[in-house]
């Protein structure tokens, strides 16, 4: 259970201050009446002064008030009626009376006399008041250096785990067996290294894990150490960089000792890049502090040794911009790529994820991977999440097929708004837009087949969507592939020029991604006839990973660029032509699909191929 910290508060020492005034007041001072120099001499005079302590300036004893009604009509005592009967302490200011020491013998009255002490009024006044103020000093920045680190600002901020506090394996990891099967040596390594010590060969001193966010490079970190069972420090790269200049070194330098110490160990810095980004390529300068973390942890790395049994993991997702230095052999010595899972992986992945909840007799994992292209293992782990939400709202006893279809839905075009209020005429626009996209899909030979068509709003901008799910995984696309998706595209854009003769807004999306994937052709795939085998992307750096140059500077001339845009446009209006041809001929179709569209609002594949069928369009 985690321990709630403390907070100091200047209200504890008011409070505590308050207490032991009302403490010293009530118990601890004695109660002590003030009387005037002639009332004394008074009292004296009529033996109620029982005893007399003379100071240097003030004169203390005790007064004894007995038979006071007798002494009322006397107008001295007047205000003494008050005291009540009984012995009271009482002060009084000494004046300088000669006669007072015979006053007092005569009345019989015992007398002492006191000694100022200088020293212990000093240190009444002032040595104990500053020691309370430096204890409670002393309180409030012990607690506030816990806190916000202030007092312990050079120290790592690393979490150290073991193998029962990660609760992580590789049973855990499913969908990326490639980069699994990587990482199992790395725990052969820290388990039996004298098996690899034996040929001379040494054990890598780092490992990268690179991979697009969500594939599971933590998970597989925490897998590792979960396996091997040795202390796991996991920090992120932007724990190290600070306001303060040398923070982050030191706070490398502190992380390695402490893991030397702790060895044989993990060392795992997520989001590298925070810390790790390639020096000079600012155009406005570099962070001093960044700078100085990344040359110490280079250093760190070439000077610890690997026989000890620290391995150092790190994770990215930005490999393109790291420094050069920390990818060469010697420090990150093996580049673990995690790739996006393909069909087969993501049904592992959902078998995972889907032991937690209460799944109905009739999923289909395998149906529900193939609808999910491009998710990694966090959509899918927020895909289950989603489903046994939507189906504990419907009060269901398990999570159905329905809801699992819900959630894609929801994940991939966003929440469903059915109250959102669209005109009739903004309603038909949509139905014939979505129509477009469907039959020029349908028409395509390589386009991807069409799964639902919905005219239902959904997220924040999407007034209806065209659903298509690929067959399989693919990881090559041909010329005519692209200029079929590309055609895909532009069809709600033309259905809408053919039926009103003009464009609506809602083309918006659709022509930013044909207008990207028409400039990927020329400017990447080298697909223009014109310009030849040639490619226009980014530099690379020595790592092979893409980088931009200083202020966008492009590597080639501005008639290059001409011929690039000019290309890029005889692309775009090629399509449109196809397009236009397209759907002029299967107007009638459009017309009845749009219909269709306005009634159910939703049309999934089956009744979209039996409207095929029976409209048979030509």
């Amino acid at each position: 259970m985690e321990r709630k910290e403390q907070q100091f508060s200047l209200w504890y020492f008011i409070v505590v201050l308050l207490g032991l005034m009302i403490v010293q007041s009530l118990f601890l001072s004695p109660h002590v009446q003030n009387l005037t120099y002639s009332e004394f001499k008074f009292l004296v005079k009529e033996h109620h002064i029982v005893e007399v302590t003379i100071g240097e300036q003030q004169i203390t004893g005790l007064v004894q008030f007995e038979g006071l009604s007798e002494l009322l009509p006397n107008e001295k005592i007047e205000k003494l009626k008050q005291f009540g009967e009984g012995e009271h302490r009482f002060s009084t200011i000494r004046v300088d009376d000669q006669n007072l020491i015979s006053e007092l013998e005569a009345a019989g009255v015992k007398f002492t006399g006191k000694v100022s002490n200088h020293w212990f009024t000093v240190l009444l006044s002032w040595i104990i008041p500053a020691v309370i103020f430096f204890g409670i000093w002393s309180i409030f920045m012990r607690r506030l250096g816990s806190a916000s680190g202030v007092m312990e600002i050079g120290k790592n901020k690393a979490k150290i785990y073991v193998e029962k506090q990660t609760g992580v394996t590789f049973e855990d990891v499913e969908g990326i067996d490639e980069a699994r099967e990587e990482l199992i040596e790395v725990v052969s390594f820290l388990k039996n290294p004298e098996r690899y010590r034996r040929l001379g060969g040494n054990i890598p001193k780092g490992v990268l894990l690179v991979g697009a966010p969500g594939t599971g490079k933590t998970l597989l970190a925490k897998a590792v150490a979960g396996e091997a069972g040795v202390p796991f420090f996991t920090m992120s790269g932007s724990d190290f960089v600070e306001m303060f200049v040398g923070v982050g070194a030191a706070r490398v330098r502190d992380l390695f000792a402490q893991a030397e110490q702790k060895a044989p160990c993990i060392i795992f810095i997520d989001e590298l890049d925070a810390m790790g980004k390639a020096r000079g390529i600012s155009p406005v300068g570099g962070n001093d502090e960044r700078e100085q973390t990344l040359n110490q942890l280079l250093v760190q790395m070439d000077g610890f040794d690997t026989n000890k049994g620290v391995i150092i993991m790190a994770a990215t997702n930005r490999p393109e911009i790291l420094d050069p230095a920390l990818l060469r052999p010697g420090r990150f010595d093996r580049h673990v790529a995690i790739d996006r899972p393909d069909v087969k992986g993501r049904e592992k992945i959902l078998k995972v994820h889907a032991k937690r909840i209460t799944l109905s007799k009739e999923i289909d994992l395998a149906e529900i991977a193939a609808k999910t292209p491009g998710f990694v293992g966090a959509d899918l782990a927020n895909l289950v999440n989603e489903a046994a939400l939507l189906a504990a709202r419907k009060n269901k006893d398990a999570v159905e097929m329905a809801d699992f279809n819900d959630a894609i839905d929801r994940i991939v075009a966003g929440l469903e708004k059915k109250n959102r209020v669209i005109n009739p005429q903004e309603k038909e626009t949509v139905a014939y837009h979505e129509a477009g996209h469907t039959i020029v899909a349908m028409s395509r030979k390589h386009a991807d087949p069409v799964s639902k068509v919905s005219i239902i709003p959904r997220g924040i901008a999407a007034l209806g969507y065209t659903q298509q799910l690929p067959t399989e995984d693919r990881y090559l696309l041909k010329k005519a592939e692209l200029l079929d998706r590309l055609d895909v595209l532009l069809g709600g854009r033309v259905a809408e020029e053919i039926i009103f003769g003009d464009v609506s807004t809602g083309a918006q999306n659709d022509l930013q991604r044909a207008t990207d994937l028409s400039r990927h052709m020329i400017m990447q795939y080298g697909m223009s006839e014109h310009l030849g085998l040639v490619t226009f992307e980014a530099p690379r750096s020595p790592s092979g990973f893409a980088v931009m140059g200083p202020q966008g500077q492009k590597e080639y001339s501005e008639k290059t660029a001409q011929t690039i845009d000019e290309e890029i446009q005889s692309i775009l209006q090629q399509s449109h032509e196809r397009v236009t041809k397209t759907l002029s001929q299967k107007r009638d179709f459009l017309e009845i699909l749009k219909t269709h569209l306005l009634e159910k609002e939703v049309i999934e594949r089956a009744e979209l191929e039996d409207l095929m069928k029976t409209h048979s369009p030509s």
